[in-house]
């Protein structure tokens, strides 16, 4: 169980890895916290134990490995803040069993990685990466043959989440049809249609754009046979996860031509930094346009990261709010002014709000607002208590059977 003292925004400390946008350190002013370490780089997993031995807030991008070791090896760590979409970086599981929550950006860079998947879908159709590494190379192609225009193709988008959405916006702006399939029913944009099946979209299909999580179900979807039911001649897009794509498997379809192209921007496994090597059994086919996972590397797009993320971690310190939280109970609070805030989570089993209230009541603490919401194995309390009760008020939190963590903030 942990507890934190009130809040003195001087002692709070922030670090910051692998140069996170400098609005998060202008936001972090703007909200009275100065305590602030940034490294320009990601920490291998020693190395950031040891740098988290006083830091209460820590954010990264996708480089930064938080393991379950580096979880439990952080004492005063509160929340973690992922400057990203994805959080497969982040042991989840261990942060929700500690009571930290864990936020990204899930919305920044949308239109970022939804324009590079278009502008591809647009290059391979023209099989223009083809033509351009002949050219680099003194050899004039000027031919018409395999390179046609995108207007009346079918784009068949797998994930039809907040990039996939922006993709078939765009794309039918371009005159493409449009059809997706997730794993549930979703609402169409535009004139898109979803498909009943993965099978039936490839069919379909001229080009195919990935916009999956990482999950066991993800993991090599789309493998040798999958592949090989994509329309001949169709191309193939991922800017989801390394994982999805068997790579051998299209390096394959691509070597017999099944496969006319592809475009990918992620890897299974990629280099931990720009002096290391890239590697890929897809290097030697000009037909397939490789990015170093820069889907969402676009100056808007880091700013308004640093800004969302930041954003989070500011409310959160400040008020408890956790809307978007990514393993933790979601509440959305007002603000507190006059009063102190309590902030205790707990394992979800029945009666720890019963407890609450009534060592509450027993020690003559009177509760003026109270909030709960639970997820998963996870419970988060928030009560909003006379300043004169706090620390009474926290100890008696403290001996509540099931509480993971709690925390005491002064009046808003």
């Amino acid at each position: 169980m942990a507890s934190h003292p009130p809040i003195d925004k001087s002692s709070v400390r922030f670090l910051l890895l692998e140069n996170i946008h400098p609005n998060a350190v202008e936001v972090l002013h703007e909200n009275g916290y100065r305590n602030i370490v940034q490294h320009p780089k990601s920490l291998a997993e020693d190395a950031l134990i040891e740098a988290l031995a006083e830091v209460d807030f820590l954010g990264i991008r996708s480089q930064t490995q938080v393991t379950e070791r580096v979880l439990r090896n952080a004492p005063r760590l509160t929340a973690v803040g992922c400057f990203c979409i994805g959080v497969n970086q982040v042991d989840l599981d261990t942060a929700a069993e500690l009571g930290l929550p864990v936020f990204n950006a899930p919305f920044s860079n949308t239109r970022s990685v939804a324009e590079l998947v278009v502008a591809e879908t647009v290059m391979l159709m023209r099989g223009i990466f083809p033509k351009n590494a002949a050219a680099h190379r003194g050899t004039w192609i000027k031919s018409a043959a395999g390179s046609y225009e995108v207007r009346g193709k079918t784009l068949g988008i797998v994930g039809y989440g907040n990039i996939g959405k922006q993709v078939g916006i765009l794309a039918e702006h371009l005159g493409m049809r449009v059809i997706f399939h997730d794993v549930e029913a979703k609402l169409p944009l535009g004139n898109a249609r979803q498909v009943a099946t993965l099978d039936l979209l490839l069919s379909e299909a001229d080009v195919v754009t990935l916009h999956v999580p990482e999950t066991d179900q993800t993991r090599n979807l789309f493998d040798a046979p999958r592949l090989a039911s994509m329309r001949a001649g169709s191309h193939l897009i991922n800017a989801s996860r390394g994982t999805v794509v068997d790579i051998d498997a299209l390096a394959d379809a691509l070597q017999s031509g099944h496969v006319a192209g592809a475009a990918l921007d992620v890897f299974p496994v990629e280099p931990k930094g720009n002096d290391d090597r890239f590697a890929s059994p897809l290097a030697r086919f000009d037909n397939v346009i490789l990015t170093p996972h820069i889907g969402g590397s676009t100056a808007e797009a880091q700013a308004n990261i640093g800004i969302e993320v930041t954003d989070k971690l500011v409310r959160y310190c400040d008020n408890g709010s956790t809307l978007t939280a990514v393993n933790f109970p979601e509440v959305t609070l007002p603000e507190h002014p006059g009063v102190c805030r309590l902030l205790h989570v707990h394992r979800n089993v029945p009666g720890v709000l019963a407890a609450i209230n009534e060592r509450f009541s027993a020690r003559g603490i009177n509760i003026s607002g109270q909030y709960l919401q639970t997820r998963g194995p996870l419970g988060y309390c928030v009560m909003d208590i006379d300043a004169a009760a706090s620390s009474v008020a926290l100890e008696e939190l403290q001996a509540v059977p099931g509480t993971i963590r709690c925390r005491l903030l002064t009046h808003g």
